[in-house]
């Protein structure tokens, strides 16, 4: 993800410095788009807006906190834009240690996947203060469609969660709606044009019933991934007294995709265990 994001900031002008715990994909990165390589944490200390995009909250602690973490080397005055899917918790945790340093922080998950990226077209959902926000709005819009603030710091995280809630239902009615044409004999292909042009339509039917259909699932947001964000949202929902039993079901759905070996499928394989189950 944020590979071809960086890049856009190359287009729009931006001097950008990328760091990877993988120095080989921040030199592939060099070689495409330009800017420069850092080859620590330490070397990124002189920037004034640092943008991750990283794993969890693992990452997260270990990228900022701690004697060698970030947050003791940026100096006062420092943006910070997470895009991490992460716990609210956390950063609410890094909002408060970095502004004991008198720097910036924003939660901004995002929503759109690879190919929303690449495209420029995210959706990105922030949490954090209104004036930390008008500071980096501008910036990451290069590479979002949509960019809003939802207020302060967690409910970017909180939104995101949100998200996934909606997109684990909506991928899940879509895969037994596929599987029930597909047993009814329909031109499915058809059926979906149909109904896409009316109440049942939305971006996963649009975007990805021709590839279910044709059982491709190397690409798009891996159902390993869907499966952190859900674990994220699970506990979210125990904190705020949340019932989830929708959630929670398509969630097992996806252990069972894991299970037969597709934890880096798109989460659109939700199809694959309905046509093995007829």
């Amino acid at each position: 993800m944020g590979y071809p994001m960086a890049g856009h900031l190359v287009r729009a002008g931006f001097p950008v410095t990328v760091f990877n715990r993988s120095p080989e994909k921040s030199q592939r990165w060099v070689d495409e788009f330009g800017g420069r390589r850092a080859n620590s944490l330490h070397e990124l200390a002189s920037a004034n807006l640092i943008i991750s995009c990283i794993g969890n909250d693992a990452d997260l602690t270990a990228t900022y906190l701690g004697e060698n973490g970030l947050l003791n080397q940026l100096h006062p005055g420092t943006l910070i834009v997470d895009h991490t899917t992460a716990s609210a918790t956390i950063a609410e945790t890094l909002f408060h240690t970095a502004a004991k340093k008198q720097i910036g922080f924003v939660d901004a998950p995002v929503s759109g996947g690879e190919q929303g990226a690449i495209k420029g077209q995210l959706t990105i959902m922030c949490g954090g203060t209104e004036h930390d926000f008008n500071q980096i709005e501008p910036v990451i819009s290069h590479y979002a469609r949509s960019v809003r603030r939802l207020g302060p710091t967690g409910f970017g995280q909180k939104t995101k969660m949100v998200n996934q809630i909606a997109i684990a239902g909506l991928l899940q009615g879509l895969a037994e709606a596929i599987a029930f044409a597909e047993r009814a004999g329909l031109p499915t292909h058809e059926v979906i044009d149909v109904i896409s042009k009316g109440a049942a339509q939305s971006w996963q039917m649009e975007n990805r019933h021709r590839s279910m259909l044709e059982g491709v699932y190397n690409h798009g947001f891996a159902v390993d991934w869907m499966r952190k964000d859900l674990g994220i949202v699970f506990d979210e929902a125990r904190r705020n007294g949340s019932s989830l039993p929708v959630t929670a079901l398509v969630d097992q759905f996806y252990a069972e995709v894991q299970a037969n070996g597709g934890g880096k499928w798109d989460t659109s394989s939700l199809l694959t265990r309905l046509i093995k189950a007829n």
